[in-house]
Protein backbone atom coordinates (compact mmCIF):
# COMPACT_ATOMS: atom_id res chain seq x y z
CA UNK A 1 0.00 0.00 0.00
CA UNK A 2 1.83 2.87 -1.40
CA UNK A 3 -0.12 5.61 1.31
CA UNK A 4 1.20 3.38 4.08
CA UNK A 5 4.23 5.32 5.04
CA UNK A 6 2.59 8.60 5.79
CA UNK A 7 4.63 10.51 8.08
CA UNK A 8 1.68 10.34 11.25
CA UNK A 9 -0.27 6.86 9.51
CA UNK A 10 -3.67 8.66 9.79
CA UNK A 11 -4.71 7.46 6.02
CA UNK A 12 -4.22 3.71 6.26
CA UNK A 13 -6.22 4.05 9.82
CA UNK A 14 -9.03 5.78 8.64
CA UNK A 15 -9.38 3.42 5.57
CA UNK A 16 -9.28 0.33 7.76
CA UNK A 17 -11.92 1.65 10.24
CA UNK A 18 -14.25 3.06 7.46
CA UNK A 19 -14.14 -0.15 5.66
CA UNK A 20 -14.99 -2.35 8.91
CA UNK A 21 -16.84 0.16 11.32
CA UNK A 22 -13.61 -0.96 13.97
CA UNK A 23 -14.67 -4.49 13.44
CA UNK A 24 -11.88 -6.27 11.68
CA UNK A 25 -8.88 -4.78 10.42
CA UNK A 26 -7.34 -6.86 7.13
CA UNK A 27 -9.75 -5.45 4.79
CA UNK A 28 -9.24 -2.28 3.04
CA UNK A 29 -11.85 -0.04 1.60
CA UNK A 30 -11.72 -0.61 -1.74
CA UNK A 31 -12.24 -4.46 -0.86
CA UNK A 32 -15.11 -4.00 1.05
CA UNK A 33 -16.47 -1.59 -1.45
CA UNK A 34 -15.60 -4.18 -4.36
CA UNK A 35 -17.29 -7.42 -2.56
CA UNK A 36 -20.13 -5.00 -2.03
CA UNK A 37 -21.08 -4.15 -5.74
CA UNK A 38 -19.86 -7.48 -6.86
CA UNK A 39 -22.68 -8.95 -4.76
CA UNK A 40 -25.01 -6.31 -5.93
CA UNK A 41 -23.97 -7.10 -9.57
CA UNK A 42 -24.99 -10.83 -9.25
CA UNK A 43 -27.98 -9.95 -7.56
CA UNK A 44 -29.06 -8.17 -10.27
CA UNK A 45 -28.32 -10.34 -13.01
CA UNK A 46 -30.29 -12.32 -11.25
CA UNK A 47 -33.10 -10.22 -11.15
CA UNK A 48 -32.45 -9.53 -15.10
CA UNK A 49 -32.32 -13.51 -16.10
CA UNK A 50 -35.48 -14.01 -14.25
CA UNK A 51 -37.47 -11.09 -15.95
CA UNK A 52 -36.35 -12.11 -19.20
CA UNK A 53 -37.54 -15.96 -18.51
CA UNK A 54 -40.85 -14.43 -17.03
CA UNK A 55 -40.85 -12.98 -20.56
CA UNK A 56 -40.77 -16.49 -22.01
CA UNK A 57 -42.90 -17.56 -19.93
CA UNK A 58 -45.46 -15.67 -21.19
CA UNK A 59 -44.99 -15.66 -24.76
CA UNK A 60 -45.13 -19.34 -24.52
CA UNK A 61 -48.79 -18.65 -22.78
CA UNK A 62 -49.76 -17.03 -25.81
CA UNK A 63 -48.42 -19.39 -28.13
CA UNK A 64 -50.18 -22.23 -26.30
CA UNK A 65 -53.31 -20.32 -26.20
CA UNK A 66 -53.25 -19.88 -30.00
CA UNK A 67 -52.49 -23.49 -30.68
CA UNK A 68 -55.32 -24.95 -28.83
CA UNK A 69 -57.48 -23.33 -30.68
CA UNK A 70 -56.19 -25.06 -33.98
CA UNK A 71 -56.54 -28.45 -35.56
CA UNK A 72 -54.45 -30.75 -33.78
CA UNK A 73 -53.34 -31.98 -37.49
CA UNK A 74 -52.42 -29.12 -38.82
CA UNK A 75 -48.78 -28.26 -39.95
CA UNK A 76 -46.99 -25.88 -37.41
CA UNK A 77 -43.42 -24.48 -37.59
CA UNK A 78 -40.77 -24.07 -34.69
CA UNK A 79 -37.45 -22.74 -34.22
CA UNK A 80 -35.02 -25.57 -32.57
CA UNK A 81 -31.25 -24.75 -32.02
CA UNK A 82 -31.57 -22.44 -34.76
CA UNK A 83 -33.51 -24.81 -37.17
CA UNK A 84 -36.68 -24.30 -38.31
CA UNK A 85 -38.62 -27.84 -38.42
CA UNK A 86 -41.70 -28.60 -39.59
CA UNK A 87 -43.99 -30.41 -37.11
CA UNK A 88 -48.03 -30.72 -36.84
CA UNK A 89 -49.57 -29.10 -33.78
CA UNK A 90 -50.15 -32.23 -31.39
CA UNK A 91 -46.48 -32.59 -31.60
CA UNK A 92 -45.57 -29.20 -30.94
CA UNK A 93 -47.98 -28.33 -27.94
CA UNK A 94 -46.68 -30.77 -25.33
CA UNK A 95 -43.27 -29.65 -25.83
CA UNK A 96 -44.11 -26.12 -25.60
CA UNK A 97 -46.42 -27.05 -21.85
CA UNK A 98 -43.19 -29.13 -20.78
CA UNK A 99 -40.95 -26.09 -21.64
CA UNK A 100 -42.94 -23.66 -20.21
CA UNK A 101 -43.06 -25.96 -16.73
CA UNK A 102 -39.14 -26.21 -16.61
CA UNK A 103 -39.01 -22.24 -17.10
CA UNK A 104 -41.20 -22.00 -14.32
CA UNK A 105 -39.30 -24.31 -12.12
CA UNK A 106 -35.93 -22.29 -13.40
CA UNK A 107 -37.75 -19.00 -12.43
CA UNK A 108 -38.57 -20.58 -8.62
CA UNK A 109 -34.96 -21.54 -8.60
CA UNK A 110 -33.92 -17.79 -9.60
CA UNK A 111 -36.48 -16.28 -7.12
CA UNK A 112 -35.19 -18.17 -4.14
CA UNK A 113 -31.12 -18.16 -5.13
CA UNK A 114 -32.18 -14.24 -4.97
CA UNK A 115 -33.57 -14.47 -1.39
CA UNK A 116 -30.29 -16.34 -0.56
CA UNK A 117 -28.18 -13.75 -1.90
CA UNK A 118 -30.26 -10.60 -0.65
CA UNK A 119 -29.62 -11.88 3.03
CA UNK A 120 -25.54 -12.47 2.27
CA UNK A 121 -25.98 -8.93 1.13
CA UNK A 122 -27.29 -7.32 4.10
CA UNK A 123 -25.18 -9.51 6.29
CA UNK A 124 -22.23 -8.36 4.11
CA UNK A 125 -23.91 -4.52 4.83
CA UNK A 126 -23.96 -5.04 8.60
CA UNK A 127 -20.64 -6.66 8.90
CA UNK A 128 -19.01 -3.78 7.59
CA UNK A 129 -21.23 -1.43 8.61
CA UNK A 130 -21.91 0.09 4.99
CA UNK A 131 -24.33 2.82 4.77
CA UNK A 132 -25.43 3.55 0.72
CA UNK A 133 -26.08 7.35 0.16
CA UNK A 134 -29.42 8.67 0.66
CA UNK A 135 -30.61 5.71 2.81
CA UNK A 136 -30.55 6.85 5.51
CA UNK A 137 -32.12 10.45 4.67
CA UNK A 138 -34.82 8.14 3.14
CA UNK A 139 -35.37 6.25 6.41
CA UNK A 140 -35.28 9.37 8.50
CA UNK A 141 -37.94 10.74 6.08
CA UNK A 142 -39.84 8.00 6.52
CA UNK A 143 -39.67 7.66 9.84
CA UNK A 144 -40.70 11.08 10.58
CA UNK A 145 -43.36 11.09 8.40
CA UNK A 146 -44.58 7.53 10.53
CA UNK A 147 -44.46 9.48 13.41
CA UNK A 148 -46.23 12.79 12.12
CA UNK A 149 -49.06 10.44 11.19
CA UNK A 150 -49.79 9.04 14.72
CA UNK A 151 -49.52 12.46 16.20
CA UNK A 152 -46.21 12.82 17.85
CA UNK A 153 -44.21 14.55 15.18
CA UNK A 154 -41.97 17.45 14.86
CA UNK A 155 -43.73 20.95 15.60
CA UNK A 156 -42.92 23.92 12.99
CA UNK A 157 -40.71 21.21 10.25
CA UNK A 158 -37.51 22.18 12.33
CA UNK A 159 -36.30 18.90 12.20
CA UNK A 160 -36.63 18.40 15.99
CA UNK A 161 -38.92 15.74 17.28
CA UNK A 162 -40.76 16.40 20.10
CA UNK A 163 -41.85 13.42 22.55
Amino acid sequence: MADSNNSDGRKEANSKACSSGGKQSGVSAEQVVAGFQRLRQEQRSMATKAAELEMEISEHSLVIDALKEVDPSRKCYRLIGGVLVERTVSEVLPALENNKGQISKIVDSLGSQMQTKGKELNEYRERYNIRIVGEDEAAGKAAVTKRESEGGGSKGGAGVLVS
